[in-house]
């Protein structure tokens, strides 16, 4: 209770900060819900699937912070949540290695779509950065898909699909808010849909236990 208590708080307070314009406010307070969810993670049983969402978590939290920072350090939050993306796909790896060509394809037709917006309305200088990052997120976003209907515990698998599938369209704002065209409700869209889909992904730790994944074989 305690740590849904702290998530609260901060996103209450962070979404006042975004309203009235607080900028050191929201640089405070952004990484509350993330860092609660952070230790509520704690509490999941500990399996190699809650290290790689725990480390995920980590780089996301100091994600949230070097996009919050004054400045433009979008390159470097970009990098800090690349890294995440790849801890949740490993995640996702260790306890399902089938194929599963159909979510591949619905992950590379996301990915493909959204960059393919973004690079028709000029990405400059960061043209790179942004096809890495859209390439790790559609990985994640199949790996999760890829869960679905297999021998992983569905409440897992439902979670992390439905985390995966909130914070690809958190980010698909984000791209189109920064790169397509700028409407004043981004900023609450986004960071709604990104607590909840880190939310989804935490979740998803509870419902495995250490047997399961050492008795999984794909």
């Amino acid at each position: 209770m305690g740590w849904l208590i702290l998530a609260l708080m901060g996103a209450v307070t962070f979404l006042y900060g975004v309203s009235t314009h607080a900028a050191l406010l929201c640089l405070l307070v952004k990484p509350l819900p993330v860092l609660a969810l952070l230790g509520w993670l704690h509490d999941a049983p500990p399996t190699d699937y809650r290290r790689w969402i725990s480390l995920g978590l980590i780089f996301s939290l100091i994600g949230d912070v070097l996009l919050a920072w004054p400045g433009d350090l979008f390159v470097f939050g970009l990098g800090a949540f690349l890294v995440a993306h790849l801890a949740y796909l490993k995640a996702y790896l260790s306890d399902c290695k089938r194929p599963a060509v159909l979510p591949l394809i619905l992950a590379i037709g996301v990915g493909a779509s959204l960059l393919g917006i973004l690079i028709a309305n000029g990405l400059g200088p960061l043209l790179i950065p942004v096809i890495v990052y859209g390439m790790a997120i559609s990985a994640m976003l199949w790996r999760a898909l890829a869960r679905l209907g297999t021998d992983v515990p569905k409440r897992s698998a439902l979670l992390a699909a439905a985390g995966a599938l909130a914070f690809v369209f958190s980010d698909s704002v984000i791209g189109i808010n920064r790169f397509v065209s700028p409407f004043n409700a981004a900023p609450y869209i986004i960071i709604l849909s990104y607590w909840l889909g880190q939310w989804g992904i935490a979740a998803s730790a509870f419902a495995l236990n250490s047997k399961n994944i050492d008795n999984r074989i794909h």
